[in-house]
C-alpha cells in the first residue's frame, strides 16, 4: 500500500517549543528563583526543538568519532552541537569571568537550558559539563585559574588543533579511572614525577572522555619534594613549547550508547602537567567538581526521560486502536499518566538541587541539601531512566523499536549516566557518608521533607525509614533509603509547584511496584495535559 493511502501513523514530532509546552518545566524554574523571561527560554527551546536539531542529532550518532592517530574526527553535526551549546554559555554561565562562583539562579538558569538540550542530544554534553565542572577543581590554583578563565569563559566553540593559549576558546576534559582500580581512584598507579615549575606524568587511563579537548584533569600519584600520594593536575594537549604533549590515545571505547561522543583508552609518557592543590590533595580537589558533574548527570537523564515521554504522549495522541485514540484507552492513559508522574518528579527533585547549589555558599541549609541531595538524586533519576524509556518505547509498539524513531537512541543513552561519576552503590555509600559526616545538618532536611510531605500517608513510614538509617548507617539498606529519600524530595518539590501531581507521585511510591500503570491516578487526563500541551 502506497504511504500516502496510510492515514493511522503520528507526524514527526519535531520543530516544537520545547519550554513552552512543558507546564513542568516553566513551574520548576519559577519556584526554584528563574528569573529569565519566559520569552528567552522559549526562544531556546524552539531552537532546541526544531526538525534540523533532530536530524543532525541522528548524524552525531549515527556516524561515530573515530580516531586518526592522535586526532579524533568527528561528524560535522557534532560540531554544531557543540558550537551551539557553547554559545548558549552551558559551559560557562555558572561561574564570573575572574571564576568566582556567578549569583543566583544562574544553577537553575543553565539547568532548565541542559534539561531541553539533553532531550535531543546527549552526547555532547559530556565535554560541556566537564569544562564547566573543572573550574570548581582549578580553584584550588588560583594562578592557574586567572590563566584558563578568559578562554573557559568564552562563549564560542573553537575544535582548531592548537595550544589552548593560541586559542579563542577552550574546553577541558577529565581522567581519572585506571584499569585496576576503576571507581576505586585511590588504586592509580600513573606516577607524576616533579620536574621543576611542573611534572611528568607516565601511565594510563583506562577511560578519558571527550579526547579531542584542549586539557584534562588527571589523578596521578605523585612523587616530588614534598608529600607525595593521590594529587589532581592540569595536562594540556600541547607542551609550552607548542609540541604535542606526551598523551597516546590506544583508542575509542565501542560504547552502548553516548556515541556522538568519543571515550578513550590513553597512555601517558612523560606528559608535562601542572598540579593543582596540594600533592596527596587529589580527592578534596575534585570533590566539588564531582558533585557539579553528578548534578548534571541527573539533569541529562531527566531530560532524557522528559523527551521519551513527550515522544509517547504524541504518537498516542494521533494513533487510533479499537477505533478510538490510543490516548484515552484506559489502560494506556494510566501509563502515560505514571510516566508522566515520575518525569516531573525527576524534574522536581533536579531543579531543587540546582537552587540548592545556587545557595549554597551563604546558606548553610542549602549547602547541607546540596552534599546530602546530589548523590541520592542522581541515583534516584538516573537509575529509573532506562525503565523509563523502555515504557514509553512501548507505548509506540513497533513504531518505537526501529531506528527511524528517536527512542532506540534514547534508549542506549539511558543507562550512561548511572554508570559514569559514580555507579548506584557508590552513590548509596555517599549518601551514607553525608548522614555521618553532617548529622545535623541531615536532620534539618528530613525534618523539612516530613513536614512538607505530612499529608501523604507513605511519607510518615518513609520518614521513620530514613530516621533509622540515620542513628545506625548501615550498607545493607541504603539503597532502599536512598531512593525513599530522593523520592520524599521530589515530592516535596512537587508541593511547590503542583500539589495535584506530589499526590498521584506519592501514591505511585507507595504502592512500591514500578509496572507502569499499575495506579489509577486522579485526573489521568489533566496530568497528561499538564504533561506536553496540545
Amino acid at each position: 500500500m502506497p504511504d500516502q493511502d496510510l492515514t493511522n501513523q503520528s507526524p514527526p514530532f519535531v520543530d516544537i517549543d520545547l519550554y513552552s509546552r512543558d507546564r513542568a518545566l516553566q513551574d520548576a524554574v519559577q519556584a526554584n528563583g528563574g528569573t529569565a523571561p519566559a520569552s528567552v527560554l522559549s526562544a531556546f527551546g524552539r531552537h532546541t526543538g526544531r526538525a534540523e536539531m533532530f536530524e543532525l542529532a541522528h548524524r552525531a550518532n549515527d556516524n561515530a568519532p573515530r580516531l586518526d592517530g592522535e586526532r579524533v574526527i568527528f561528524d560535522p553535526a557534532y560540531h554544531r552541537f557543540m558550537a551551539d551549546s557553547m554559545r548558549a554559555g552551558l559551559h560557562a554561565m555558572t561561574w564570573k569571568a575572574d571564576g568566582e562562583r556567578a549569583p543566583a539562579p544562574a544553577e537553575v538558569a543553565r539547568a532548565a537550558r541542559y534539561y531541553m538540550v539533553a532531550q535531543v542530544e546527549n552526547g555532547h554534553m559530556c565535554p560541556i559539563t566537564m569544562t564547566r565542572a573543572a573550574v570548581a577543581a582549578l580553584a584550588a590554583e588560583p594562578a592557574l585559574l586567572a590563566e584558563v578563565m578568559p578562554k573557559v569563559s568564552a562563549h564560542v566553540y573553537d575544535p582548531s588543533f592548537e595550544p589552548w593559549t593560541a586559542k579563542q576558546s577552550m574546553t577541558i576534559g577529565m581522567g581519572m579511572t585506571e584499569k585496576q582500580g576503576g571507581t576505586d581512584v585511590r588504586a592509580n598507579i600513573t606516577c607524576a614525577v616533579h620536574a621543576g615549575d611542573h611534572y611528568r606524568i607516565t601511565g594510563h587511563k583506562w577511560f578519558m572522555s571527550a579526547p579531542m579537548c584542549d586539557a584534562f584533569l588527571v589523578l596521578a600519584q605523585a612523587h616530588g619534594d614534598k608529600l607525595g600520594g593521590l594529587t589532581c593536575f592540569f595536562m594540556p594537549r600541547f607542551r609550552p613549547d607548542g609540541s604535542e604533549n606526551g598523551l597516546h590515545f590506544v583508542r575509542l571505547k565501542p560504547k552502548l550508547g553516548n556515541r556522538s561522543n568519543a571515550s578513550s583508552e590513553v597512555e601517558f609518557k612523560d606528559a608535562y602537567a601542572r598540579r593543582i592543590g596540594a600533592e596527596g590533595a587529589g580527592i578534596r580537589t575534585i570533590i566539588e567538581m564531582v558533585q557539579l558533574t553528578r548534578l548534571d548527570c541527573a539533569i541529562a537523564s531527566a531530560g532524557i526521560m522528559r523527551m521519551a515521554l513527550a515522544q509517547a504522549i504524541h504518537h498516542t495522541r494521533h494513533r487510533i486502536v479499537f477505533q478510538k485514540k490510543l490516548i484515552h484507552q484506559p489502560l494506556m492513559e494510566n501509563v502515560l499518566a505514571d510516566l508522566a508522574l515520575e518525569s516531573e518528579a525527576a524534574l522536581a527533585a533536579v531543579m531543587r538541587l540546582a537552587r540548592a547549589f545556587d545557595h549554597a555558599a551563604s546558606d548553610p541549609y542549602e549547602a547541607a541539601f546540596a552534599r546530602l541531595l546530589t548523590p541520592a538524586i542522581k541515583y534516584w533519576v538516573c537509575k529509573i531512566a532506562p525503565g523509563f524509556v523502555y515504557e514509553a518505547m512501548e507505548c509506540l509498539g513497533g513504531n518505537g523499536y526501529v531506528e527511524d524513531s528517536i527512542l532506540p537512541r534514547l534508549y542506549r543513552e539511558a543507562p550512561v549516566n548511572a554508570i559514569w561519576e559514580g555507579s548506584g552503590n557508590v552513590m548509596c555509600l555517599d549518601v551514607l557518608r553525608a548522614f555521618v559526616k553532617d548529622a545535623t545538618g541531615a536532620r534539618q532536611i528530613l525534618d523539612h521533607l516530613a513536614e512538607t510531605t505530612r499529608e501523604f500517608s507513605g511519607s510518615r513510614a518513609m520518614v521513620e525509614s530514613l530516621e533509622k538509617v540515620l542513628a545506625a548507617p548501615e550498607e545493607a539498606g541504603a539503597r532502599r533509603a536512598v531512593e525513599q529519600l530522593a523520592q520524599l524530595a521530589a515530592a516535596s518539590a512537587l508541593m511547590n509547584t503542583a500539589p495535584e501531581i506530589a499526590e498521584n507521585f506519592m501514591r505511585a511510591c507507595e504502592q512500591g511496584s514500578r509496572i507502569y500503570g499499575g495506579i489509577v491516578p486522579n485526573h489521568p487526563a489533566r496530568i497528561l495535559e499538564r504533561a506536553l500541551a496540545p
